[in-house]
């Protein structure tokens, strides 16, 4: 087996778990007209098909900024914008259809596509658009009238479910209409994150330019929780966008995960879906990564952890059987529904004491604070259960754990079940620690 088969098998077996997360799962994609006439796009059709045919139900949103501002350069009008909104009048409203019309059908081309030796090819995606957004006049603000320019009033979500639901991709216009008639100009970065509410989706993507969030020091922010959003604008780490604002929003409302992820990066959207730490910026509802307690299905997940570290003698050698009978002490932490971490507190009926075992976290998230998160879980379902201390057996972990207030100790101070089943082959160390 060459070394590309191997990375090839690793990252098909890696990518397994997520492709069985989000069969079924809802997600709302926006993105502008400048990626839609860029070499990229392509790209971009290509994996939206992929994610299609693996059950992944899409609804795309998509803007037409640039494309307005052609149309109205071609014919002598100027853009009038106020706090970064645009001022639609009657004739612009005319040139903001004519846009919007043409990239839909261009849109709807390009998903049409059907080239043999490409991932599109006999794919025969089903492409809907229609009136699903009912949409209301921005107002008077300032003193300052947006005329045809509109918000959102009510999402048409049970037409657009039927749709998804006969397979069919969504494609929504960034445009709104009203029981009047009339035609209204939405922001569709706003629009997607309305939607992503209204149809309460597993995701809400943005393809934005460059690779996402980026803090004072022009470094990546990762990951954040929507309520750490304000503080970090207050003391200028970030700065405030239509895309942050959006995201946020969305999050108070229910929508778990917001990405911002660059359209510029070839297969960027495979790689945020499919991939343990993804691409670009997440913004979370909760916290991205929780520790629950362990239940039967989870073994598989706990054993595919566990494996690599007991044929290295980091772990003492665990059966099923043993995982199904001691499953109730486990804690497992997750990152998007995959077991990333897992940790086993036995309990001593004769001493106030419990064993820390089967203490393990993925070495692609070592140096991350994961197995910080997950001792002080299990910290504190010890001090819950009035136990006055825990004790850890390691091998290879000894400084760690005495990093984080462990303390070596002895064979004597076992209880005595422990003891009797001590491993002296392992010679494991005995390190303990007092609960306060």
């Amino acid at each position: 087996m060459t070394e590309s088969d191997s990375q090839f098998i690793h990252w098909f077996r890696s990518a397994a778990p997520y492709i069985r997360v989000h069969r079924g799962k809802t997600f709302v994609v926006q993105f502008d007209d400048a990626l839609v006439y860029s070499d990229k796009f392509s790209e971009l059709v290509h994996d939206l098909a992929l994610l299609n045919s693996l059950g992944i139900r899409l609804v795309l949103v998509f803007g037409a900024r640039q494309s307005i501002e052609v149309w109205l350069n071609e014919n002598g009008q100027d853009s009038s914008f106020h706090h970064g909104v645009r001022l639609t009048d009657a004739d612009t409203m005319e040139l903001v259809k004519t846009a919007a019309g043409r990239l839909r059908v261009e849109i709807e081309a390009r998903l049409s596509l059907g080239i043999g030796n490409t991932p599109m090819s006999n794919a025969k995606l089903l492409v809907s658009s229609g009136n699903y957004v009912s949409a209301k006049p921005a107002g008077i603000v300032d003193g300052v009238d947006y005329q045809f320019t509109g918000k959102v009033r009510s999402v048409d979500h049970d037409s657009i479910q039927l749709k998804l639901d006969n397979n069919e991709i969504v494609l929504i216009p960034p445009l709104g209409y009203s029981v009047t008639g009339e035609v209204f100009n939405l922001n569709s970065v706003s629009l997607a994150a309305d939607l992503a509410v209204a149809l309460q989706a597993d995701k809400l993507i943005y393809l934005i330019e460059g690779s996402g969030l980026l803090d004072c020091n022009n470094e990546l922010i990762a990951q954040l929780m929507h309520t750490e959003v304000n503080s970090l604008l207050v003391k200028g780490e970030i700065e405030e966008s239509n895309y942050l604002d959006a995201a946020r929003q969305a999050c108070q409302q229910g929508v778990k995960r917001v990405q911002l992820i660059d359209r510029e990066q070839s297969g960027a959207i495979l790689q945020e879906l499919f991939s343990r730490d993804g691409t670009g910026t997440m913004i979370s509802a909760s916290s991205y990564d929780i520790v629950r307690q362990a239940a039967n299905e989870d073994i598989p997940g706990i054993l595919a952890l566990i494996e690599p570290l007991e044929k290295q003698g980091v772990l003492v050698e665990r059966s099923r059987e043993k995982l199904e009978l001691e499953i109730e002490s486990f804690q497992v932490m997750l990152r998007d529904n995959v077991i990333i971490g897992c940790a086993a507190l036995h309990r001593f009926s004769s001493v106030r004491t419990a064993e820390l075992a089967c203490f393990a976290v993925h070495p692609e998230y070592h140096g991350q604070a994961m197995g910080e998160q997950l001792l002080s879980t299990m910290e504190s379902h010890a001090k819950a259960s009035q136990l006055e201390n825990i004790f850890v057996l390691t091998t290879q972990a000894e400084h760690w754990f005495i990093e984080k207030g462990f303390a070596e100790s002895t064979l004597e101070a076992l209880p005595v079940e422990k003891k009797e089943l001590y491993n002296y082959q392992r010679k494991s160390r005995v390190l303990m620690k007092t609960l306060v």
